[in-house]
Parts: C-alpha cells; structure tokens; sequence
C-alpha cells in the first residue's frame, strides 16, 4: 500500500477499512487493546523501516495512517456515512496537521514520531465525529 506512486498515505488508509470492519463488531476494551498492539508493533516497525529505507517517516510507511483510522473509527457507528466521513476526515486531519501535531511530527524521532501524529489526527477527526453525533 505504501508502494503507491500516488497519494500512499490515502492508500494505506483505505486499507485499514477492511481491518476496521474486521475489529468493530469486539467490544469496545478488545478494539483498543488491537489498536494500542498495533500501535506498539507498528512503531517497533516503523523504526526499522526508517534505518532500513534511510528516511524519515517514508512514505512506503503506511501503519501509522491504519492506526489512526482506527483511532478515528473507535466506537463510530458502522454505516457507510460514518466510514466515509471518518475517513475524509482523518485524512483532513493528517494532511493539514493542526496544531499541535505538526509540532508533535517534527519534535519526536523514529517510530514514535512516525505514529504519534496520526494518533493526535485520528484522535481529533474522532472528535468531530462526536460533535456530529457519529458515535
């Protein structure tokens, strides 16, 4: 997905929605206890794939962006309204970057930065799908 000549980072979200539909029917504490699992093994990952392609946050990484639609995704309605807003809305997120998680991409280094500022975007577009009563 991260191979993608055009857009990777869309790519790879729109290959987390198989995974979410997959992880949204378990209870809420099963949900998040896959997504922080992915979120470790995902940041152990991105490290490596960072030495390895000798570039910072590469954009062949793509478990960063899973992540964050998970984020995103926890406990939202399944229809396709919700899949379709959560996405357009994560993606928003993560590409415009809104303070703080700019500041959070350029500060930390290796798998933490990597990951933290999709976390930071997933957890905002979440936010605005609160707002529009989406969960």
């Amino acid at each position: 997905m991260g191979r993608s000549p055009v857009a990777p980072g869309t790519v790879g979200t729109l290959g987390a929605v198989p995974l979410w539909f997959l992880l949204h029917p378990l209870p809420l504490w099963s949900y998040l206890a896959a997504t922080i699992l992915l979120l470790l093994a995902g940041g152990i990952a991105a490290s490596k794939a960072e030495e390895a392609l000798g570039s910072r946050d590469h954009p062949a990484i793509v478990v960063d962006e899973v992540v964050g639609f998970l984020v995103t995704m926890a406990a939202v309605d399944p229809s396709p309204w919700a899949v379709l807003l959560g996405f357009a809305l994560f993606r928003s997120m993560d590409i415009l970057k809104p303070p703080p998680i700019r500041w959070l991409e350029r500060r930390l280094r290796g798998g933490a930065g990597v990951m933290a500022d999709d976390v930071l975007a997933g957890l905002y577009a979440r936010a605005l799908l609160g707002l529009l009563g989406l969960c």
